[in-house]
This record gives C-alpha cells, structure tokens and sequence, in this order.
C-alpha cells in the first residue's frame, strides 16, 4: 500500500521559510495557495514563532517593497496579512488617491464591508503579480473588523488608498486575486505605465483602452 504524503503544518512550514534568514521568497501567480482561501489563526503558531514571522513580513514587504503583505503570498495558508504605506511620491497623486501614510500594522483573520456607495478606481499592482498593473474599481471606504498580533480587537474605518490596502489585502486570504476584480482591457506592463499612464488618474487610460470608469 503506498504510504500517505504527510504536509507539513503550518509551523513547520514557517520554521523553514524562517530558517533561511532574510526577506522571504514571494509566490507568484500560479501557485495553489494563493487561489486556496487560507485557514483563520487560531494559534497555530505559538507567539514567539508567529512574533518573528511577522517581523519576517515587515522585512519582506519593505524589501519589496510594497505597501501590504499577506501570509499566502510567501506560501503560509493562515489568515495574517501585514500593512504599511509611507505615503511617498508626487503630491498630486497622493492626493487624487486619497493615499496618507499608514503605520505598521498586523491584521489577523480581517474581514471588511463597505461603508456608504462610493466606489474609485485606479491602476493597482500586486508583489504576486509582478510586472503588471490594471484598474481596479474598490469600496471608497471600509470597515475593518480584525484583530492584532497580540488578540486585540481591531475595528476601524479606511477611506482612500488604506482603503483600498486593507481590501486587496484581505481579498489575498480568500484566495481573490486583484486580477479577479480588474478591468481586463486595463492590463498594463510597468513600463506602459511608465510611459503613458503615470497621470493621477486613470481617465486617460479609460479612454484610450476602452473600458469603463465607476
């Protein structure tokens, strides 16, 4: 009888990414477990392991760097996701976008809802994704129901930019890619974006690629 292929938990798991040292290694597009809906924590990892685990996002998202982070994206199924945005560049885009700097933050098993109608677009990227960006259309504001690396309860309302974090980062432990949510004929490379689309916002490129604004 052929024996039974045992996984590894998500301890162990994490004891191995852990063991390498340095800025985790991001899975791409295509791997299972970005597509599988990852596992609500519930201490399956105790607090010393799940302390420097989440030092071990902080370090690999600012390596990135990005502005969120979550466990699947470096192949762990729990319900973990990092945040952090300095808020950097032109200020006219900063402030089409609504996009204020966000502190360092830990959300565990996070789920959102939309306040109010409103609803913006704007190209979006995604570390899984690499090279790539398209327009998606988000909640204008969100309500953020989580809790942090420590049990606190967390319950806040996002608007702008750390609205839009806080949902493609969430979307990422439901197995929900922001390609899933995207206009398609908005797909663009770094480098069109570069060249064409760095306007604050993505009317232009509504126009010229033939898809529709909210």
């Amino acid at each position: 009888m052929a024996s039974e292929h045992v996984y590894p938990s998500h301890a162990e798991r994490v004891e191995q990414l852990l063991a390498a040292g340095g800025p985790l290694p991001i899975v791409t597009a295509g791997d299972p477990v970005l597509r599988s809906g990852a596992e609500p924590f519930d201490g399956q990892l105790g607090p010393a392991l799940l302390a420097r685990f989440v030092e071990a996002l902080r370090v690999t998202m600012r390596a990135a760097p990005g502005v969120g982070l979550a466990a699947p994206q470096v192949g762990v199924g729990l319900q973990i996701a990092v945040i952090e945005d300095p808020a950097t560049g032109p200020e006219e885009v900063r402030l089409a976008r609504g996009r204020v700097p966000q502190p360092f933050r830990v959300l565990v098993n996070p789920s959102y809802e939309p306040v109010g109608a409103d609803r913006a677009a704007f190209f979006e990227g995604c570390l899984s994704v690499p090279g790539w960006q398209a327009v998606v259309a988000r909640h204008a504001e969100v309500r953020l129901r989580a809790v942090d690396e420590h049990g606190h309860a967390v319950d806040e309302v996002f608007t702008g930019w750390p609205a839009r974090i806080v949902q493609h980062e969430t979307d990422h432990l439901d197995g929900t890619l922001y390609l899933d949510r995207a206009e398609v004929r908005s797909l663009s490379s770094n480098e069109a974006i570069a060249a064409r689309w760095a306007q604050p916002t993505p009317e232009d490129a509504a126009r010229a690629l033939g898809f529709e604004l909210p």
